[in-house]
């Protein structure tokens, strides 16, 4: 093992003379001086601070350069301590695979490299790792992309074309700490109050659309531009499909060099490092490796966790850094090193099919689901079966459809009230952070930043059950399943396991007094009722996915197309995939709504252009269940071996 030797804020320069900051950490001997010889890279990239021990230094720097690497922490372009002020927009920048080339190729041919580079990354550096694959540098060797979108509009902005409201709180972390703010204060303090008022902010929506100049997010211009792309461009227009936002158009240019990919059943992004590693697979002759857990966004990484939100999965779901890091270790000496690891014999996937627990509280009170790890050679499984269940006007959901003429031949209304919509129980989000205020004469300095931040939706699943601390909920903070504007569909008890791996879609037959309104769809496992024991004496109700479709886009996003009130329309919900064993006595139910707010921004009903609305309008809101209007779901259902 080697100590570490540590040179900060080197400036490379860029194709264009922009120098960006990096600290390179490289193997030393016991006095700390840098050893000759060539060692592989192992290269992160970041829009946040490349200084950060949590994140970067020790799972990083101090993990892999004592095993034989040199290690380079850049700041991106536009952040920290790289030039390129008024060059940064979140996620929509132009240079990044550029960047990312030139960094590569410097660091290639240095006397202390072996010619061989991999990149590591979570989020925003997932996506600079597949932006530097699309440039293909030459001596970029390896990649282990986790949790990244490859697709903004679809997954991180505008899933199915209203807003993730996420993104809104993401921005004040971007705006806080960005260049333009630099020797500004009141400006910091603006970002700053305004990130401890998110929970303000967001009800506000409620009360009349973000107008530009109004938002705290105006102290910083380029990402008040970004804002208001999200807020109102529901159209796939050229914004959203810059490369930086959107990659799957570009995947046969990307690299042909061995990449893991990583997320979790309760990531923002599942759908898109799965149909990334898919497509990857079956393009490229590398391997390709995808690898899918029961975490959030961040619980892949740091310290790990065996729960999420209220629910326990058991000890094989915990891999935090050190299992994280073991695997990663043996990728990258495989590709970087040459060395015999036997990375090749691993299975192509390996994902944790959630469910099979005992369904009792434990310690923590959190409701023991269970799950267990499985390989698996493709993605999507070629043996899981499209099976559609039908929703009903008795609220059953079944594999029968109506029959003609029959006496549930007909629809469930319900009034959609956008200043009072379904609150976000749980959700698969990020970013979506309220500061901690400070106390009085306790300095800033002192406190980590990301120490202050906690998410106004809890990260993972909860019990569909109001409770005061999250918005939108009023006494007598009820069970989702028994609001006015939420109707409920599900099967009669499991009389046998049932598993579901897979995305789920589903497709409604609906109608409006409004020309624009949003349908929701959420798949929940639905504990068997325990009024003996205490603890959830309803049941306990686990959210598995969920997901929206504005009605103006039931078409696509290419154009707008509003709806004519009463008038009949089919729309498809996509719903992010699972994998869950639905255990004997549990129900499957879907809910359908028309909001899920703070998810999703509440959609005004009135038709005016997204985002610049004058009024909210309630909208009496119709599915359709008859022989002629099935609305329906399809699961991919996985039997048993």
């Amino acid at each position: 093992m080697y100590t570490v030797n540590a040179s900060h804020n080197v400036m490379i320069h860029m194709r264009d003379g922009v120098r960006l900051a990096t600290d390179i950490y490289r193997p030393a001997d016991e006095n700390g001086n840098p050893l000759d010889g060539d060692f592989p890279v192992i290269l992160g990239r970041t829009s946040y601070d490349k200084s950060n021990p949590v994140i970067w230094i020790d799972p990083v720097a101090n993990f892999f350069v004592p095993r034989g690497y040199v290690v380079l922490l850049q700041d991106l372009r536009g952040r920290g301590q790289s030039e390129g002020t008024g060059q940064y927009f979140h996620t929509a920048n132009r240079f990044e695979g550029k960047d990312g080339y030139d960094t590569i190729e410097w660091a290639a041919n240095q006397p202390w490299c072996n010619g061989k580079v991999g990149m590591v990354g979570a989020s925003h550096g997932g996506i600079v790792q597949n932006m530097a694959s699309l440039e293909r540098p030459p001596h970029l060797a390896a990649l282990w992309v986790d949790v990244a979108p490859t697709n903004a509009f679809k997954w991180e902005a505008r899933q199915g074309g209203a807003m993730g409201l996420h993104m809104y709180g993401a921005l004040y972390l971007h705006g806080y700490d960005s260049h333009e703010l630099r020797g500004n204060p009141e400006a910091i303090e603006k970002i700053e109050r305004g990130a401890e008022n998110l929970r303000g902010e967001l009800l506000r929506l409620l009360k009349e659309p973000l107008r530009p100049g109004e938002s705290p997010i105006a102290a910083v211009p380029n990402l008040e531009k970004i804002l208001f792309h999200y807020y109102c461009d529901g159209v796939y227009n050229d914004f959203w499909s810059q490369e930086s936002l959107d990659q799957t158009p570009h995947f046969a240019r990307m690299a042909d060099i061995p990449a893991v990919y990583s997320s979790g059943w309760y990531d923002p992004f599942p759908a898109d490092v799965t149909e990334q590693f898919a497509v990857m697979a079956k393009q490229n002759s590398t391997p390709q490796r995808l690898v899918v857990g029961p975490w959030n966004h961040v619980l892949m990484r740091g310290k790990g966790s065996t729960s999420i939100g209220e629910v326990e999965f058991g000890e094989q779901a915990k891999w935090g850094d050190e299992v994280l890091n073991a695997e990663r270790l043996r990728w990258f000496d495989r590709w970087l090193k040459g060395e015999q690891t036997g990375v090749e014999a691993d299975a192509p996937v390996r994902i944790f099919v959630t469910g099979g627990g005992s369904g009792e509280m434990n310690s923590a009170g959190h409701i023991v689901h269970g799950g267990d790890w499985r390989e698996e050679q493709e993605w999507p499984l070629a043996r899981a079966v499209d099976t559609v269940l039908y929703l009903r006007t008795d609220g059953t959901l079944t594999p029968e459809p109506a029959e003609t003429g029959a006496e549930d031949d007909g629809a469930i209304t319900w009034t959609h009230d956008p200043q009072n919509p379904v609150p976000s129980i749980g959700a698969n989000v990020t970013g979506m952070y309220e500061w901690v205020s400070l106390n009085e004469g306790l300095d800033a300095a002192y406190v980590p930043q990301r120490a202050r931040m906690k998410s106004l939706i809890p990260d993972g699943p909860l019990h569909q059950k109001e409770r005061p601390d999250l918005l939108c909920c009023h006494e007598p903070y009820p069970l989702l399943k028994d609001r006015h504007d939420v109707v409920v569909f599900e099967t009669e008890p499991l009389v046998r396991p049932l598993e579901v791996t897979g995305a789920p879609r589903v497709r409604l037959w609906v109608s409006s007094t409004a020309v624009d309104t949003d349908f929701t769809a959420k798949l929940l496992d639905i504990y068997p009722a325990s009024p003996e024991s205490g603890d959830w004496p309803e049941g306990f109700h686990l959210p598995l996915a969920d997901s929206i479709i504005r009605a103006r886009f039931r078409e696509g996003f290419d154009a707008e197309r509003l709806m004519t009130p009463g008038e009949v329309s089919e729309v498809e919900i996509e719903l992010p995939p699972i994998s869950n064993l639905f255990a004997v006595g549990h129900r499957i139910r879907i809910d359908i709504s028309s909001s899920n707010f703070p998810r999703f921004d509440a959609n005004p009903n009135t038709g005016e252009p997204l985002g610049r609305h004058t009024r909210f309008e309630k909208a009496q809101n119709t599915v359709y269940l008859d022989a002629t209007h099935p609305s329906r779901v399809t699961l991919p259902v996985v039997e048993s071996s």
